[in-house]
Order: structure tokens, then C-alpha cells, then sequence
């Protein structure tokens, strides 16, 4: 009996139903098997994993592990939960990046187009029109410029905006200026007019949106984060909202998810909350690319690239 590759971390029998239907689609040669039924001959065989949001204890439970391929481009849980080196290859999906550029660019002209202040005062009955502003005066600044960001940098540049970027080390990106380190952050922080926050969560990251970071911001700029919720520090993001240093963020991400009935986030006037939607995995691409790596494997018996340790991501 061929090998079997562990699917593990499914929300529920009609999750894991659906992405082994897709993923075995994609690779008809391979055996998928949920965690939950292997027996332990299996457990014991098995060299790949295949993960959405997994218990790092089940993927420890498969002593054989040559590698894991997660479906998400996160993988903080996994940095670091083995007492063993295991390559944590990340999902580096180009429509998930696409689909994260076209929800920048959306919740951007939200921003833009001054629709929390509409939204407001359509729930008070006032009618009074704001001063446009265009794309060129409005400075959008990216933390982050992987995939992910070069991806947004691109869609928003076409728009019209000017993009500035930030990474933890130099970086060129077509038609952005960069910046990079400690050092440069906060001279990037001070031009923007809205700042997206693309960065993976890592020990470096995590806070890195503080009460600092959001006073070096232009006064009045605004905040989208399509990251991790750990990397934007709730209480300083309030206490700069209420202070009106900043006037809005969209967060589609949160410290814990969903985000809690009794949270002030949910009522804040100065806050869009998203359900977690910026950068759904599309499967049928996700499995597509899954497939690619896993076939690499079995004729180089070498991994792919995987997740820098010490960096995190």
C-alpha cells in the first residue's frame, strides 16, 4: 500500500470532506488520509503532511515527517513546535496574493473615499459631502513586502497611489521606495497617509504596531491590517483612535479569533472589523501548487524550501 500524506487541522468532517476531494484532484497519485483515522503503521510511514491550522501535537505524533506543506501562509504555530528540525513549507500561492492585493486596494479607496465618515452619518441623518482627495495625495505605506506586498505595492501603483514600503532587511520592489530595519521605520511610518500591515507574525513583529509606531504616523493617517491581530497592540490602537491621532483602521485580523461579542472593537466608531476575509485560500490554486511541491519531492527526494527558523516566516 502506497505511503499515505497526513491532511490534519480541517475544521470539522465538511472542511476535511472538501480539501481532500480538491487536493486529491490535483494529485491522483498520492493516498491523502486525515490524521483522525490513521492507524499507526501509517502514522509511523508518513513523510508529508499536509496542514490547514493544526495541533503541533498531532504533526509531532508523525515520528517519519520528512517535511510539512501548510495551506496557509501563516504558519506561527508551527515556528519552533518540534523538538526536531522539520522544513515548514509556507503556501506561496499567486492567488492568494492576488486576492489579498484586490482587498488592499479595495478597503484603500475605502479609506480614500472617506466611507466610514458616509457610514457615520447615514446612521445620524446628516447630509454633508467631504473634500476629495486623489489617489497621487494619498501615501499608502506597506509593512511587509513579500509576496504579498509586492503584489499590493503593484495593484496600488496602478491605482494611482504613491506606495512606500518597509522590510526587516533591504529590499527593492518595482516603483516603491523602500525602507528597512529599526532605523528606517520610522521615517517611512511619518509619510504615510494610510498604513497596511502585510508582515508575518513573528517574535520581531509581534507589538511591532505600538503606541510609537502609531504616533510617528502623519496625524490623522489611517490603519489597514490584513497580518496578524499580535502585531497591532489593541490598547495603543484605541487609546490613539479615541486621542484622534488616527482616524480609522480596518482589522480583519485579531489576537483571538473569532473576535469575542464583549471586545470594543466590534462598537468602536473608529474601527471596520472584518470576519478574517482579506486573503481567503483559494483550494483549487492552493492545491495546484501543493501538488507541484509534492511531486518535486518525490523525484528529488528533496523538500522544498522551507520556513526560516530564526526568522520565523
Amino acid at each position: 500500500m502506497a505511503e499515505a500524506v497526513a491532511l490534519i487541522g480541517c475544521k470539522g468532517p465538511a472542511q476535511e470532506s472538501e480539501y481532500r476531494q480538491i487536493l486529491a484532484a490535483a494529485m491522483p497519485e498520492e493516498r491523502l488520509v486525515p490524521f483522525r483515522v490513521m492507524d499507526a503503521g501509517e502514522r509511523a510511514a508518513a513523510r508529508v503532511a499536509i496542514v490547514a491550522n493544526p495541533d503541533p501535537a498531532e504533526v509531532a505524533a508523525l515520528p517519519g515527517l520528512v517535511w510539512v506543506q501548510s495551506l496557509w501562509a501563516g504558519v506561527e504555530k508551527l515556528v519552533g513546535a518540534f523538538d526536531r528540525p522539520l522544513p515548514i513549507v509556507r503556501l506561496v500561492d499567486r492567488e492568494m496574493a492576488r486576492t489579498m492585493a484586490e482587498a488592499v486596494l479595495a478597503w484603500t479607496y475605502y479609506l480614500q473615499r472617506d466611507m466610514p465618515a458616509y457610514a457615520r452619518q447615514q446612521s445620524e441623518r446628516v447630509w454633508r459631502s467631504h473634500a476629495y482627495r486623489k489617489p497621487v495625495d494619498v501615501t499608502i505605506g506597506l509593512l511587509g513586502l513579500g509576496a504579498l506586498g509586492s503584489e499590493a505595492a503593484a495593484r496600488l501603483l496602478d491605482a494611482g497611489f504613491p506606495v512606500i514600503g518597509w522590510s526587516r532587511s533591504p529590499k527593492a520592489v518595482a516603483r516603491v521606495e523602500t525602507y528597512h530595519g529599526a532605523d528606517g521605520l520610522p521615517a517611512m511610518l511619518g509619510r504615510c497617509d494610510i498604513l497596511v500591515c502585510l508582515v508575518p507574525l513573528t517574535t520581531e513583529t509581534r507589538g511591532l504596531v505600538n503606541a510609537a509606531r502609531l504616533a510617528a504616523l502623519k496625524p490623522g493617517a489611517a490603519l489597514i491590517n490584513f497580518a496578524r491581530g499580535p502585531i497591532v497592540v489593541t490598547g495603543d490602537l484605541i487609546a490613539a483612535l479615541d486621542g484622534g491621532r488616527l482616524a480609522h483602521a480596518v482589522l480583519d485580523v485579531f489576537d483571538v479569533e473569532p473576535l469575542p461579542a464583549d471586545s470594543a472593537l466590534w462598537s468602536h466608531p473608529g474601527v471596520t472589523v472584518l470576519p478574517h476575509v482579506s486573503g481567503p485560500t483559494d483550494m483549487a490554486s492552493a492545491a495546484a501548487t501543493v501538488a507541484a511541491n509534492l511531486r518535486s519531492y518525490r523525484k528529488t527526494g528533496a523538500p522544498p524550501q522551507g520556513v526560516d527558523a530564526a526568522r520565523g516566516y
